[in-house]
């Protein structure tokens, strides 16, 4: 925990910019309406980074709505509240740790780029289905090497990204792609288990895959 605080605080500037780069809008567009949100409901973002999917999610659940963030860092959730799109009355930060988050009962919940990072996602993805109620969405947006025939310099790209992002050296194997991946694919086996109606799909040439489904 100690390790990701200090990575993410000392990326946080970084990660800012690359979350608002041309382009990522539209994937957060999707992302969000991926949740099926209402006006009037309560989104949960775990590992909200600097809030760049707050303005999607705020849009959809509308004055009367909640959206809440969730991070670790400290430094991520203060370049977050200082952001005018990304605050206002219906938007709260909270710092508490998103494998273990202190949510009950809430419409929906999403995870952007994070599942790779826990060292037991299939258990984060459990604690995110407990804090939605029945009938709730959860979404799971993460990178991913593509399967495309023409994809193999980028995917060595997509190895030193893994390798750059990771904190600390719990992802110190041969591949850095491979280990992540093999945890986002935890995150998604049980995300499966534990939601019907679901729905996946890749964009981004196929390095970005996202499932969504409804808790039962």
């Amino acid at each position: 925990m100690t390790d990701a605080q200090s990575f993410y605080g000392r990326w946080a500037r970084v990660y800012d910019w690359v979350a608002s780069a041309p382009g990522v809008a539209a994937w957060r567009d999707r992302t969000a309406d991926s949740l099926a949100l209402a006006p009037g409901d309560t989104v949960v973002e775990m590992g909200c980074g600097t809030g760049a999917n707050v303005p999607a999610l705020r849009e959809r659940v509308g004055p009367v709505g909640r959206v809440v963030g969730i991070d670790l860092t400290r430094a991520m959730l203060d370049r977050a509240s200082g952001r005018p799109a990304r605050t206002g009355e219906s938007v709260h930060y909270v710092q508490a740790d998103a494998a273990r988050p202190p949510v009950r009962e809430c419409d929906a919940v999403l995870a952007t780029f994070v599942a790779g990072i826990f060292e037991d996602p299939a258990a984060a993805v459990d604690a995110w289905c407990d804090s939605v109620a029945p009938g709730g969405r959860v979404a799971l947006l993460n990178f991913q090497r593509s399967p495309g025939a023409l994809a193999a310099p980028l995917n060595l790209v997509f190895e030193g990204f893994v390798r750059l992002s990771a904190p600390g050296t719990r992802l110190s194997t041969r591949s850095h792609a491979s280990a992540f991946e093999r945890r986002v694919q935890a995150a998604r086996e049980r995300l499966t288990e534990r939601t019907v109606d679901r729905r996946y799909e890749t964009f981004a040439g196929g390095y970005l895959g996202l499932l969504s489904g409804t808790v039962s």
